[in-house]
């Protein structure tokens, strides 16, 4: 059977009039954000997170590069004309020594190799699988995440991702891991600055807690949006509505409105245990945050993930609109 690249669109250019949009996060739900985006954007930057210490990414950490998973991901999300190289980016090992490693991954710490550095790496990907956008981790090293969860301290992404109860507290280390140069330059000449879907500790508030990334997106004039997740995740948000997302953001972040919110609205498979995340107007709007609700739900997808056409949509008529109160 022939293998399928993690790529879901149909080759497309981006339109050069269209805006400057910037997409926050890590994992899964940041690739559907990137494919949806790229329908309407002129240009896309994918602004990474760099915590991730689970699977093959964590395996490759001790070699002295971040984690290449996430990465790997957001170049195949704009990557849309399939090609030999999608298919070995998107490749995974099922034995030996290599077992669950995904050959992009291993080519990435390759590249890192010859080059000397990360970024030098992923954009030297980026070129070879033909990228429609800029993939831009948020720091040049790995980070390790460290919470207070229901009082007790838990280290790691996978092993916070996993822990049931109310984070108090999320904290990096190195605590002063400053963000490149590249990610502040992306956020600054933003039309657009989309944080989520995604994990909302492990992934979206991860990327941002490098030194003088949240600053430079409330300092931006670009227009805040975020992607409320569709259900809640079973650890880090169990039981959190979209108004408590919003008040995470604000304070691990100090990232607060005005902005706008994209909400699912319509029928929704739950999975068993799960919620849907419903976000209350009056109380976004308290927090300084319009909400824009509508289906952006895939209903084909076997577990809940957002369709990036509907998404892309959505985000596309929230253009034009001014995080500082204009538009």
């Amino acid at each position: 059977m022939k293998p399928q690249a993690e790529t879901a669109l149909e080759a497309l250019l981006l339109d050069p009039e269209g805006p400057a949009v910037v997409a926050v996060g890590g994992g899964h739900g940041q690739a559907a954000a990137l494919e949806a985006i790229q329908t309407y954007a002129g240009k896309v930057s994918a602004l990474v997170s760099v915590a991730d210490d689970g699977g093959s990414s964590g395996r490759l950490t001790p070699l002295g590069i971040p984690p290449p998973g996430d990465v790997r991901r957001c170049l195949l999300a704009l990557t849309p004309e399939p090609s030999l190289w999608s298919e070995l980016f998107a490749h995974r090992f099922e034995g030996a020594d290599v077992s669950e490693h995904s050959l992009g991954n291993l080519i990435l710490a390759a590249l890192t190799d010859l080059y000397g550095d990360f970024s030098s790496a992923v954009e030297t990907a980026g070129r070879m699988l033909g990228a429609v956008g800029d993939v831009i981790p948020v720091a040049d090293q790995p980070i390790t995440l460290r919470a207070v969860v229901d009082g007790r301290t838990v280290r790691g992404q996978v092993a916070i991702a996993r822990s049931r109860g109310h984070i108090t507290d999320l904290t990096i280390a190195p605590s002063d891991t400053a963000a490149t140069r590249r990610a502040l330059e992306a956020v600054a000449g933003a039309d657009q600055i989309v944080l989520g879907p995604g994990s909302l500790y492990t992934s979206v508030i991860s990327a941002l807690k490098v030194q003088m990334l949240a600053t430079a997106v409330m300092a931006s004039k670009a227009h805040r949006v975020f992607v409320m997740n569709l259900v809640t995740q079973d650890g880090e948000t169990m039981g959190m509505r979209g108004e408590d997302h919003l008040d995470a953001l604000a304070t691990h972040l100090g990232i607060h409105g005005p902005g706008t919110v994209v909400a699912h609205r319509g029928s929704l498979a739950v999975p068993q245990g799960l919620k849907p995340v419903t976000t209350d107007f009056a109380a976004a709007a308290e927090r300084g945050w319009d909400v824009v609700d509508d289906d952006v739900a895939d209903e084909s997808a076997e577990w809940p993930r957002h369709d990036p056409l509907k998404l892309g949509r959505v985000l596309e008529s929230l253009i034009g609109r001014n995080s500082r109160g204009g538009g």
